[in-house]
């Protein structure tokens, strides 16, 4: 009886420790290649994003033809009208923070709780590494990891690649990605030629830019056209 509980208890210590080594190895693993990636891409314009593949199955799934238009373009090719336009309505901080607009959280947070409308006070940054390395959702392990990915990207690429890298990677349309894009969908036009109104128009539909369109719009996204316009004014040159 005594050596059957002995190798029991060899057995389940072997078990845990095999585990152990399981669970530190996949974490090298994972911090690896999470900071490879970020490296990389600090350089590599990012050819797609998990939320495009994702759109693309989806319409797959329904029978639909699965749109996608995306061309990068470097940021010096992007408007300082469309630059300043996502900063006036998605993250007024953005220059200012590294990363956490921890006071737009904050309201958000309380806004929440009195049944106003949802919303996250994710900042460009936030948004940025979602967008590039991550699922949509709002589960605690993907906003842990949009934490982690945030904080690599603006220790290793900084302002202005992530800035790029936002306006190169996100949705702006039905299977529109990217400024680039988005200018010749809305607009017929290259992205360094749009006007301050053409670019609040783009940025007046981020938030459900499946649903709104940036011209011919409606009274709700003219009345945020009009908004984003007036910040946008107050936004001096920009520095990164």
């Amino acid at each position: 009886m005594a050596t059957t509980k002995s190798t029991s208890k060899n057995t389940n210590r072997t078990f845990f420790q095999k585990l152990k080594r399981f669970i530190w190895k996949s974490m090298l693993w994972f911090f690896g290649l999470s900071i490879l990636s970020v490296v990389v891409f600090k350089w590599v314009p990012i050819p797609f994003t998990p939320l495009m593949v994702i759109r693309v199955i989806e319409n797959k799934m329904d029978g639909k033809e699965a749109v996608f238009s995306h061309d990068w373009e470097s940021l010096e090719n992007i408007s300082p009208n469309l630059q300043k336009a996502v900063i006036a309505s998605e993250d007024g901080n953005f220059l200012k923070h590294s990363g956490f607009d921890f006071e737009a959280m904050q309201k958000a947070f309380k806004n929440n709780n009195k049944g106003k409308k949802l919303k996250g006070g994710s900042t460009i940054s936030q948004q940025t590494a979602k967008n590039v390395f991550l699922w949509q959702g709002r589960s605690y392990i993907r906003k842990g990891l949009e934490a982690y990915f945030t904080v690599l990207i603006e220790l290793i690429w900084g302002k202005e690649r992530i800035m790029e890298v936002y306006l190169n990677s996100i949705e702006m349309g039905d299977g529109v990605y990217g400024a680039q894009a988005a200018s010749k969908h809305w607009y017929s036009k290259d992205a360094s030629n749009l006007s301050s109104r053409e670019a609040a128009g783009i940025a007046a539909i981020l938030p459900s830019p499946r649903k709104f369109k940036a011209s011919n719009s409606s009274s709700y996204i003219n009345r945020r056209k009009d908004k984003i316009t007036r910040v946008m004014r107050h936004i001096g040159k920009l520095e990164y």
